[in-house]
């Protein structure tokens, strides 16, 4: 029995990253989990988050 490899993640950064090489994050999504790494380093550690506690950091930052 062989084990299939996980499809690679689609990595974005948001629409107001510039190309200027700022401190950008990039951020992949799968059924069950929201991935997020450091655009400037992409071969380093992510993160990876459940929906649960994505949405409740999205609230959090665009009510700031």
């Amino acid at each position: 029995m062989t084990t299939a490899e996980p499809a690679p993640l689609a990595w974005f950064k948001s629409s107001y990253s510039g190309n200027e090489g700022g401190a950008c994050l990039e951020a992949a999504m799968t059924p069950h989990s929201i991935h997020v790494r450091d655009s400037k380093a992409p071969a380093r550690a992510q993160l990876a988050f459940g929906a649960s506690e994505w949405t409740a950091f999205i609230r959090f930052a665009t009510a700031c």
